[in-house]
């Protein structure tokens, strides 16, 4: 898989997320700040296996993705 296929898969898995978020009441979550909150644990260790960052992005809870960004506005990182 090349690096561009790779990344629109991700991205197409991130836009699913956010529109399973937005059916449950978080209307203004974005792709950009799923895979944000995804990607953040890999900056220590580095970019896992695709398998990995796929059970990731779908395993992806709202309360993990509340307490990213609420953490994300008290740090002054949130977008």
């Amino acid at each position: 898989m090349t690096e561009e296929e790779w990344s629109m898969a991700i991205e197409q898995l991130c836009q699913s997320k956010a529109e399973e978020f937005r059916l449950v009441g978080y209307e203004y979550v974005t792709a950009e700040e799923v895979w944000q909150c995804v990607s953040e644990k890999y900056a220590k260790s580095g970019q896992p296996a695709m398998h990995q960052v796929v059970n990731d992005i779908l395993s992806l809870k709202a309360t993990k993705f509340m307490n990213y960004l609420t953490i994300s506005a008290y740090r002054g990182t949130q977008f």
